[in-house]
């Protein structure tokens, strides 16, 4: 039987290595792993707390609401207007969705149809490429990262495109690259979509997670972003509550109605529990993500300098729990899944290749900072072992 829309996706590589992973810890090994983006901080003890109380009432037991229950809209709303300066209304601005994951692959399906075209960065988190696939579009590619003008590479794939793009996807701090924008960038691309009659769907995964300085903006602190542009806010990483799967889509009203529609049909939200804890967090816990970005912060620096001494220079990025590496010369011809492979088998270190990302990605492993300093300098010292050429 032929299954049609998973028939041509590729192999996922990012598995192989985890595979290789496993195998080496069933055998023994202490592998410590840098690979899988999987926050290891604890989640606020007050949304623990709250969690543990609201799921004893068996009122909470019952269906909830797709598009997320009123209180839990309008805490969003109240961060947006804290952080941001960015007034939203929860009633019509504001959808929940089970983790933005979940929210990006149903809004592709409310945007895009076949025939349809979308811009996507490359090398991209994978399904920022494939959610436009499964909803049967053409994604056209855009190279983003060190060394690329990635607003010239939109305009220019914009140009060449026909049908003209209906959708470009956009993440910053971005995942794999650590590419970080400025408000700047951000008016450039909203005055853009305005004139082109263009979506911008922005995954704003990484909104609390910057150092040296740098904060990422929202788009939607633009005027008139809200005419063009949606954007997808989780509490994945900010407040370190992953496993929760509680997001959050705001923005213009029409594309927040539609995925609030077909919500409507797919599912009943995330376990109302869930969502009363998060509101607790948004409203009571509202530093948390100030104490995760110190751990975070620290643990950048443990990895980049401790990679410069032993020869691997890497610039440090200014946003997101990740660490986007060249390959160090000497091991380059090996590509990015070998050197992967490679670094498991000989350091006992886990890192994702960079062409799981996409082919932009080749020549790069990506580094997440999971681990706490200590286990990270064990790493540091694993990898100047193994790196003999370096």
């Amino acid at each position: 039987m032929e299954f049609r829309r998973i028939t041509g996706l590729p192999p996922y590589v990012l598995a192989e290595i985890d595979a290789l992973k496993m195998a080496a810890r069933r055998a023994g090994e202490d592998v410590i792993d840098l690979a899988f983006g999987n926050p290891d901080i604890p989640s606020p003890d007050a949304a623990v707390d709250k969690l543990a109380e609201a799921v004893h009432n068996p009122r909470n037991h019952r269906y909830s609401s797709s598009r997320g229950i009123p209180k839990l809209r309008a805490a969003v709303a109240s961060l947006y207007d804290r952080r941001f300066n960015v007034e939203l209304d929860p009633e019509t601005e504001v959808v929940t969705t089970i983790g933005a994951k979940e929210g990006l692959s149903h809004l592709m399906w409310v945007l895009l149809a076949p025939g349809d075209t979308a811009l996507v960065p490359t090398p991209s988190y994978p399904i920022h490429i494939y959610a436009p696939l499964f909803a049967g579009a053409d994604v056209r590619q855009v190279p983003l990262g060190p060394g690329q003008n990635f607003f010239d590479n939109l305009m220019n794939a914009w140009e060449n495109a026909w049908p003209r793009p209906r959708v470009i996807v956009l993440s910053f701090p971005h995942n794999p690259t650590t590419t970080c924008v400025d408000l700047d960038w951000m008016t450039k691309i909203v005055d853009f979509a305005r004139e082109h009659d263009v979506v911008l769907v922005h995954d704003f995964a990484y909104s609390d997670t910057s150092f040296d300085g740098y904060v990422p903006p929202s788009i939607l602190q633009v005027p008139g972003a809200k005419e063009v542009a949606v954007e997808l806010y989780t509490m994945t990483k900010s407040f370190s509550m992953a496993g929760w799967r509680v997001g959050f889509m705001v923005g213009r009203a029409d594309i927040v109605a539609a995925l609030t529609k077909l919500k409507s049909y797919l599912d009943y939200g995330t376990f109302q529990p869930i969502q009363i804890a998060a509101i607790v967090a948004l409203n009571e816990a509202s530093d948390y993500p100030k104490q995760v970005n110190e751990i975070y912060w620290n643990r950048r620096d443990a990895l980049c300098d401790g990679l410069a001494r032993i020869g691997w220079e890497i610039e440090k990025p200014k946003g997101t729990m990740f660490v986007w590496a060249p390959i160090p010369e000497p091991y380059k011809e090996m590509g990015s899944l070998e050197f992967s492979a490679f670094l498991v088998k000989e350091a006992k270190v886990a890192a994702s290749p960079g062409v799981g990302f996409g082919q932009g990605g080749e020549g790069h492993v990506r580094f997440a900072l999971i681990e706490n300093e200590l286990r990270i300098g064990q790493a540091v010292r694993n990898l100047r072992k193994a790196l003999t050429k370096l």
